[in-house]
């Protein structure tokens, strides 16, 4: 018989999520940092973020949330700036909803900043309708 050499399986590798049921206090940004909203993920820990300043940055997601915490495309994110790279910026916090909510509510974050609205961030361009219906004509087909 084969002797476990380890300390459990892969239910004890994933953890237990303790620290999502806590409330945490809602942290604001200090000078060097900026809200951000996530327009979408590049893999490598990386991602595109609209800085409320009004430019798009590549955000470098660092270590320690590295596959912990799980971002996606609309999230309310807090960068902190490079000053030697302007284009770039390091993920430092992930807002839940409702803390991003409280930001919208005392002002840090500007109005026109859509919530929970995920992958078009930028919004409609002019004449484009929602829909993705294609309509195909079926000439070949009643040829059979």
């Amino acid at each position: 018989m084969p002797k476990n050499k380890g300390k459990g399986g892969k239910n004890r590798k994933r953890g237990k999520n303790e620290a999502d049921d806590d409330k945490r206090e809602l942290v604001f940004k200090e000078d060097g940092q900026e809200y951000a909203q996530v327009t979408r993920m590049l893999g490598n820990g990386r991602c595109e973020a609209v800085c409320v300043d009004g430019t798009r940055r590549l955000c470098h997601i660092r270590g320690k949330m590295h596959k912990k915490v799980w971002i996606a495309a609309g999230d309310i994110v807090l960068v902190g700036l490079r000053d030697y790279q302007d284009d770039k910026a390091d993920v430092i916090l992930k807002y839940m909803n409702d803390e991003a909510r409280l930001l919208k509510a005392y002002g840090e974050l500007p109005e026109t900043l859509r919530l929970n609205e995920g992958v078009d961030v930028d919004g409609p361009e002019d004449g484009e309708e929602g829909s993705d219906y294609i309509q195909f004509e079926d000439e070949d087909i009643d040829k059979i």
